[in-house]
């Protein structure tokens, strides 16, 4: 009889349950952009949602995992435009009279990303304090771990950015692969959802003899905050609100997440009334499910939660930021930060979510049915070893086109971006 608990190389089944190992892994990693993601639908109400296996539109980041083979290598996103109508009085006629109903849509492409590990050949493992082969797939996991999050962010943010270190998996645009690695154009923020700090406000994104309109005393503040908060009240159609699965507040005190810089958030954290934020968070976590988005160094302040975010978008002195100049179009236009800034400060970009800000597509290998997949090969006769691990996967912003009643505005649905000074350590690398 065969003993079923040794799998020869190559075995297919071996390849599947590695596969739901790494897929497990991914989806319940402890990290900022793994949390801004809702669970799948539960219960009979889901049903048709979860054969489409998506996630809440409640949240920021939307996953879709209805691509497979034969369904091709996009998905398409809908929204319904806001209706606007004034009533029909008394006994005028209102057949015939209907307002209309009208859909937009936005859609995003998948491809694969695959992180090759060498894990060495007979002698390295001879002479090795280490066994390499244990290593390899952690560091492969952590790999596609920070591009996933990477990607996310710099999709949200609508922009990459110039910070740049070995933490970094996502090059700068510079890189000849940026493109080809992001899979789905990174696309500037709109004009109604692009905001830059004004003294103790926000205004709208503005330029000044062709640079960014800001100084260096254009910082993150406490009073920042509350602009975000009064902007967002104001406009005609602001990013829905992020509802957070169990949280019984949600209708009555709306909550939408400010991804910050860690330079911008420590600016922040040094007003005396921080801790009192964080202890605000704290509370709301008791009626969110403990949601640990909620906890640490979060800070809720007027209805915006505030968390650092994985890696600063980044634009130094002379550096070159990506608009929109027109609310009808979303073609770009280039400006570049003041060097005025020197070496010692920078400008980072702060994101404000809501529910659907970003949509993650995925889709099945051939061989493990699941977006993640894992292959191990012996090479030149079995003296070396290879380790890759890959993914099916493709990340864009949801855009819209959106008639507001006097004109039609090309709208990131649920993503505000705010650029603010910061202070830098040590000269730009």
């Amino acid at each position: 009889m065969t003993n079923k608990t040794q799998m020869q190389y190559g075995d297919k089944s071996a390849m599947i349950e590695q596969a739901v190992g790494l897929m497990t892994a991914h989806m319940q990693r402890n990290t900022t952009m793994s949390r801004l993601t809702g669970p799948m639908p539960k219960g009979t109400a889901g049903a048709v949602a979860t054969l489409r296996k998506q996630t809440t539109t409640h949240m920021p980041i939307i996953k879709c995992q209805d691509l497979g083979k034969g369904r091709g290598d996009e998905v398409t996103f809908h929204l319904l435009n806001p209706v606007g109508a004034k009533p029909i009085m008394g006994s005028r006629y209102a057949e015939g009279r209907g307002t209309g109903m009208k859909l937009s849509e936005d859609r995003l492409r998948v491809n694969q990303a695959r992180f090759p590990i060498d894990m060495g050949d007979v002698m390295t493992s001879i002479r090795s304090p280490v066994d390499f082969r244990n290593l390899g797939r952690p560091i492969a996991q952590n790999l596609m771990d920070r591009y996933v999050d990477q990607s996310l962010l710099v999709h949200m943010a609508g922009a990459r950015g110039f910070h740049n270190n070995i933490e970094w998996v996502v090059p700068t645009t510079a890189d000849a692969d940026f493109a080809e690695i992001m899979v789905n154009p990174v696309k500037a923020p709109t004009k109604n959802r692009h905001f830059i700090v004004d003294g103790d406000a926000i205004k709208p994104f503005a330029l000044n003899a062709g640079d960014v309109d800001m100084t260096t005393a254009d910082l993150f503040t406490m009073d920042t905050c509350d602009s975000i908060r009064t902007v967002m009240e104001q406009i005609a159609l602001p990013p829905p609100p992020v509802i957070f699965e169990g949280d019984k507040a949600a209708n009555d005190s709306p909550l939408r997440v400010l991804l910050v810089s860690a330079a911008q958030y420590n600016k922040f954290s040094t007003d005396p009334a921080f801790r009192a934020l964080q202890a605000s968070a704290m509370a709301r976590a008791n009626q969110a499910n403990q949601s640990p988005l909620f906890m640490g160094d979060a800070g809720l302040w007027n209805g915006i939660l505030i968390v650092k975010m994985p890696k600063p978008i980044r634009f130094y002195a002379g550096d070159t930021i990506k608009y929109c100049a027109a609310y009808d179009s979303e073609a770009e236009s280039s400006c570049t930060v003041p060097a005025s800034f020197g070496t010692t400060f920078a400008i980072d970009r702060a994101i404000l979510l809501g529910g659907q800000a970003v949509a993650e597509a995925l889709a099945a290998h051939k061989d493990s049915s699941l977006p993640f997949f894992w292959s191990e090969k012996d090479l030149d006769h079995g003296d070396k070893v290879e380790l890759l691990l890959g993914a099916i996967r493709g990340v864009s912003k949801v855009r819209y086109e959106i008639d507001h009643g006097d004109g039609t505005q090309v709208t990131d649905y649920g993503v505000t971006v705010i650029d603010t000074a910061v202070p830098i350590i040590g000269e730009r690398k």
